[in-house]
């Protein structure tokens, strides 16, 4: 074997060496992180399981060490706050998206937008939840449902803004310059073209976005706090699940700990249907 030969068998060795360790590392890593999950479902679902009942779907929230008593009225505050916050974010981040997207691409209007957009989505929900009970609780002086659906829908709008900006980024210029071709006005084209050929992609953030809003508790123990029976008054306290849960699990009474648990599941199961629903959407799409 010539010299140059071996100086590059041994140099394939090396990159063979350094590429099994990259990869063992890589395994290890990834290992770790499902190991955690996995046993983080198998406690949810185990213990989970148990405190369903058809009770907890249908009666408020019992006394302690009760035999009887749900999470009815937690189930249903949460489902109507993270809906309204939805409904309310939505349509705002979809118009903010499709400015930045169609409009602000080179403007000082389009790159403050999105600065103050990438702080949002890294801001701790805790912060928006002070600011809404520095802005919204303490000017009525009542914690409220609406301060929650405020609280939520401030962190729905920046994942929807990001996702719509970047599904029609994604939307080849083809598409316009035909349109534009055809002397359709550019407003028409953004509803009949360019979001058209992005629904899947604005769904699926939608769905993000509701998935992450569900399971927030730091807003709501500064907005909604809670309540131990039924209502639908937005004005006043709300109960929503993420603070039963914390307040349950936390209390020495076997009969709570087992419907905090109970919240964890249905909380855990909806988020993880929305990931697959949005996920499978937007595979289906591209």
């Amino acid at each position: 074997m010539s010299a140059t030969s071996a100086k590059r068998m041994a140099m394939y060795q090396k990159r063979r060496r350094i590429n099994v360790i990259a990869l063992t590392l890589s395994l290890g890593a990834m290992s770790f992180g499902l190991i955690w999950l996995v046993w983080i479902l198998f406690e949810t679902i185990t213990q989970g399981i148990g405190g369903l009942t058809w009770a907890t779907f249908t009666q408020m929230t019992p006394p302690p060490n009760s035999d009887e008593g749900g999470i009815a009225n937690a189930i249903f505050g949460s489902a109507l706050m993270v809906c309204l916050a939805t409904f309310v974010g939505t349509p705002i981040g979809v118009l903010a998206g499709v400015y930045l997207a169609e409009y602000g691409q080179k403007t000082w209007l389009g790159a403050s937008v999105r600065f103050i957009n990438d702080i949002l989505l890294s801001a701790p929900s805790i912060v928006v939840g002070l600011f809404v009970y520095t802005m919204v609780v303490m000017k009525l002086r009542s914690f409220s449902g609406m301060a929650g659906v405020i609280a939520l829908a401030l962190i729905v709008i920046p994942v929807v803004i990001r996702t719509t900006e970047n599904m029609l980024s994604l939307v080849p210029n083809a598409l316009r310059e035909a349109a534009y071709a055809l002397g359709t006005p550019k407003w028409k084209v953004i509803m009949t073209v360019t979001l058209k050929a992005a629904r899947a992609g604005v769904i699926t953030g939608v769905l993000l976005a509701l998935a992450r809003v569900s399971g927030e508790t730091a807003p709501l123990l500064f907005t909604a706090l809670n309540n131990r029976f039924w209502s639908t008054d937005l004005t006043g306290p709300m109960a929503n699940l993420p603070k039963v849960i914390f307040d349950f699990a936390m209390s020495p009474y076997a009969n709570w700990q087992k419907l905090a648990w109970a919240g964890v599941f249905i909380i855990t199961i909806g988020v993880l249907l929305l990931n697959i629903v949005a996920r499978a959407m937007f595979k289906e799409k591209h």
